[in-house]
């Protein structure tokens, strides 16, 4: 499946039927009188927030999104059937902004199920019996129906996670994210291996969270070099970061400050959340030489470094268990069914 975490769309919500113009015709009925009924509300369009979904990709092929328009109404007071709503389904972390030139934020759906109506349907249009009076016994005149709304707007996906993984191209995120979970992100020994975010879920004592890999940054990244900084967005909703910074690199303090000055240059406060440093690929290292570099690292970041080898799995269990005590006590249960296997009412992966 492509990955797309951006589209632009034109909705529409129905347009409202138009009322009726009739009169009673009865035998024996000595005096009919106007009957004409209301038309119909025009059908509104909703989005909801659905699980099963990580991309935009639909919306590659169909950008026209219009809701029905209400019924006429009818003679006999029959009010006219409201169209049907037009309910557009996204992946939970869809942001809905307005077309202008500094696309203003106006819905954010952020949980499963959650539904919002964003445009509503026109009003039908009054039919002539609602026009009676005592001086107008036999109006002729009727409702057209209300126009519905329509607008164009953007869908921006920002995913959800619990953590995200940050780093150089070929810092071993790819490799760390497929050790850790059920991810099949694409490795190989060359820079931007990793050109679309990445979900995984983690099962570690007895608790499920949730790790995002992004493409990795270069400097000047926020000025557009390499794949750029557009995919930060879907970190920005992590409530802890992993810096992972590859042992074998000539300067692994510059490495660290390269993408921590990216991640400041993007905003969005990314730079103030929780970070775990951690030096990877220590396999291919000896003893003394990590400990030197894991020293040198912890001077330029100001923060304990941990160690650890994405390929062997060595000092991986303390990283989760690190990352576990930051997410803290909302990280969701592993659910077992009747033989104890783990399972898991949804995934976003």
């Amino acid at each position: 499946m492509h990955f797309l975490d951006q589209a632009k769309i034109y909705i529409k919500s129905g347009d409202g039927g138009p009322g009726a113009v009739s009169f009673r015709r009865e035998k024996y009925v000595e005096y009919g009188g106007p009957d004409g009924g209301n038309g119909g509300k025009g059908g509104d369009i909703i989005f909801e927030a659905v699980a099963g979904l990580n991309t935009l990709i639909d919306f590659r092929y169909t950008q026209h999104f219009k809701a029905k328009r209400g019924t006429p109404g009818a003679g006999r007071d029959r009010t006219g059937a409201g169209g049907p709503d037009l309910v557009i389904q996204v992946p939970i972390g869809t942001q809905i902004l307005d077309d202008d030139e500094d696309r203003s934020l106006l819905a954010d759906l952020t949980k499963e199920g959650e539904t919002l109506v964003f445009l509503r349907g026109g009003d039908g249009g009054r039919g002539n019996a609602s026009y009676k009076t005592s001086t107008n016994r036999a109006p002729r005149q009727h409702g057209p129906g209300w126009p519905g709304e329509e607008k164009w707007v953007w869908l921006r996906l920002k995913l959800l996670a619990d953590a995200g993984l940050v780093g150089l191209p070929n810092a071993g995120k790819s490799t760390f994210i497929n050790g850790v979970t059920n991810a099949q992100a694409k490795v190989g020994a060359y820079a931007f291996t990793t050109l679309r975010p990445q979900l995984g879920v983690v099962s570690h004592k007895g608790n499920e969270f949730v790790v995002a890999d992004i493409p990795g940054l270069i400097e000047g990244a926020a000025d557009g070099a390499g794949v750029g900084d557009r995919f930060l967005g879907h970190i920005e909703r992590c409530r802890v970061l992993l810096h992972l910074v590859d042992a074998n690199d000539e300067d692994v303090a510059t490495s660290y400050r390269i993408v921590r000055d990216e991640l400041e240059a993007y905003g969005a406060d990314l730079i103030d959340k929780p970070v775990i440093v951690a030096l990877n690929k220590i396999d291919t290292l000896d003893d003394e030489l990590v400990a030197a570099l894991s020293a040198e690292l912890a001077e330029a970041s100001g923060a304990p470094v941990m160690a650890l080898s994405g390929a062997s799995g060595a000092g991986v269990p303390a990283i989760l268990d690190k990352l576990l005590e930051i997410i803290g006590p909302e990280k969701r249960p592993v659910v077992r069914n009747d033989e104890g296997e783990e399972t898991t009412d949804w995934s976003p992966v």
